[in-house]
């Protein structure tokens, strides 16, 4: 069962029966968000960040966040932070109708159906914002991530060749798009 509430948290139970919440990230989150992306950070594939904000820096960022009109919502399993996600718009007023999104899960939290649900939140959080497209950047061998956007609806925009190096292999980059209300016919 799912429940969206007014205050923007979705309580849903997972595959294997674990207690998830999506929430609005507060600054209390701020360490246990350091600690779950420190363990991704250390296997070196499939995100975009070479090293972890501290404590401080992160509750600034979540308050920066929040002050823009962003989304960033934590993934909580069994009561503990697993995953984040969010959306930042276009700063620019040309690009305001647009929205960059990015996510990551911890390996706890993996394999449960929780990132069908992130999408699932994220559109209708962006449905609600009237935003137009959302975009995305994925590695081409983070295949089970590329099957989970198109699925939501996703089109692959473009292709930078060999964009990143990971893992002693070097990888493509993908551009994503999800457009909201779209009366275009190339989409």
């Amino acid at each position: 069962m799912t429940t969206l509430t007014h205050l923007g948290s979705e309580t849903f139970t997972a595959k294997d029966h674990s207690k998830i919440i999506l929430r609005p990230a507060q600054k209390q989150d701020a360490k246990e968000i350091i600690y779950s992306v420190s363990t991704i950070i250390e296997q070196g594939a499939y995100i975009q960040k070479e090293r972890v904000r501290t404590v401080e820096e992160e509750k600034a960022f979540i308050e920066e966040m929040k002050k823009s009109g962003n989304m960033y919502i934590v993934v909580e399993v069994n009561g503990a932070v697993r995953g984040i996600a969010r959306v930042i718009r276009g700063e620019l007023e040309m690009k305001r109708h647009t929205g960059l999104f990015r996510t990551w899960l911890h390996e706890d939290a993996q394999g449960k159906g929780i990132g069908k649900k992130v999408m699932e939140y994220t559109l209708a959080w962006c449905k609600q914002e009237n935003l137009h497209k959302l975009c995305l950047t994925v590695f081409a061998s983070n295949k089970v991530a590329i099957s989970l956007y198109e699925k939501a609806g996703f089109v692959t925009e473009g292709v930078q060749k060999e964009q990143a190096y990971l893992n002693g292999a070097y990888d493509d980059e993908l551009f994503m798009a999800y457009f909201f209300n779209c009366k275009r016919k190339d989409v």
